[in-house]
């Protein structure tokens, strides 16, 4: 018998997932950026004119200055370097000795405007975490457009002088996606370790780049992932595939339990998957919450328990998926 149904996430845990202390603060300034990728779970792209409002980023500052529980700032998008606030947070951020972490599609640095961002983050000491969805540049270009993997190697090597890579505190990242599925032949991503192994190898041969850590994260579907899925007929299918590796040893490391996903309208989610597919985090009353609350209650950790949806397969199949990568 053929399954269709699928299991509702949350049967699969033992208990609900709690929230713990609340320690990353992850905003997603907005929906512009020079790319409009095959596999962007944002839907951004150039035409996108969506933004932060100085009001929100003014409301972000505060909630960055009034809380140390908050460890890590991750600056995300869209391009977030091109969206209204993302130096202002950086520096509100760095000045209160948090780690900031921006989502760089790296090829940013060659538009009008950008070439004075890779001094920027080695003054400011921003981790950078590139996407570079394979170390081969026909796979690069197919998923994120013509001569994006040119300029991706580029910008690595501009980085590279710059100490990235090199000095302990100027850490590049990669991110690894697969690619999108055409047919029913799913996969989940490669062994992280080995596949790091053979990114920096590749790229050191050929380019003479050197970076920190490769994170392998799964497609999920969620925006233009689930549109294309959805066209191939294969969306139902590929759930079904992430839920046949669900992988419970996955649960406890999951990124949404220690962080909030904060939009460019100031509303507060579980993670960005959750912003992305509009489920609002909740709170003990079953409130909506925003940073506006946030600040009045003096409180970061108003959430009980997480939302979960069927895509949630998709971060504890296999060895697991956040925004840093394999989680077992």
């Amino acid at each position: 018998m053929i399954q269709t149904a699928i299991t509702p996430f949350k049967q699969k845990l033992a208990s609900p997932l709690t929230k713990k202390e609340i320690t990353v603060l992850q905003i997603n300034l907005g929906k512009r950026c020079n790319l409009a990728c095959s596999h962007c779970h944002v839907e951004a792209g150039p035409k996108r004119t969506e933004e932060l409002s100085p009001e929100t980023c003014q409301q972000l500052i505060e909630i960055i200055q009034r809380f140390p529980q908050i460890q890590i700032v991750d600056l995300t998008g869209g391009a977030p370097e091109m969206n209204y606030g993302f130096k202002p947070l950086v520096e509100a951020a760095r000045a209160t000795g948090k780690q900031v972490i921006v989502r760089s599609n790296l090829t940013i640095f060659f538009e009008d405007g950008f070439a004075d961002l890779p001094e920027y983050f080695a003054k400011h000491k921003v981790r950078v975490v590139a996407s570079l969805p394979c170390y081969l540049s026909d796979n690069v270009d197919k998923m994120r457009g013509a001569g994006v993997y040119d300029g991706s190697i580029k910008a690595l090597q501009w980085l590279n002088q710059l100490g990235y890579g090199k000095e302990p505190d100027l850490i590049v990242d990669l991110v690894y996606n697969p690619q999108l599925p055409k047919d029913e032949k799913f996969s989940l991503t490669p062994n992280q370790t080995k596949l790091e192994r053979d990114y920096k190898q590749y790229l050191q041969e050929n380019f003479d780049i050197t970076f920190n850590n490769l994170f392998t994260i799964t497609n999920l579907p969620v925006g233009r992932t689930k549109l294309s899925l959805e066209r191939k007929k294969l969306y139902t299918p590929y759930l079904q595939f992430l839920e046949s590796h669900f992988n419970a040893g996955t649960v406890e490391h999951l990124m949404c339990l220690d962080e909030i996903s904060i939009d460019y309208l100031g509303n507060v989610y579980d993670c960005d998957f959750n912003q992305m597919m509009n489920v609002p985090a909740k709170t003990r009353d079953g409130e909506n919450l925003t940073v506006a609350k946030l600040l009045e209650t003096g409180s970061l950790d108003l959430i009980n328990q997480v939302q979960t949806a069927a895509y949630c397969y998709g971060c504890t199949a296999g060895t697991g998926s956040s925004c840093g990568g394999a989680l077992v």
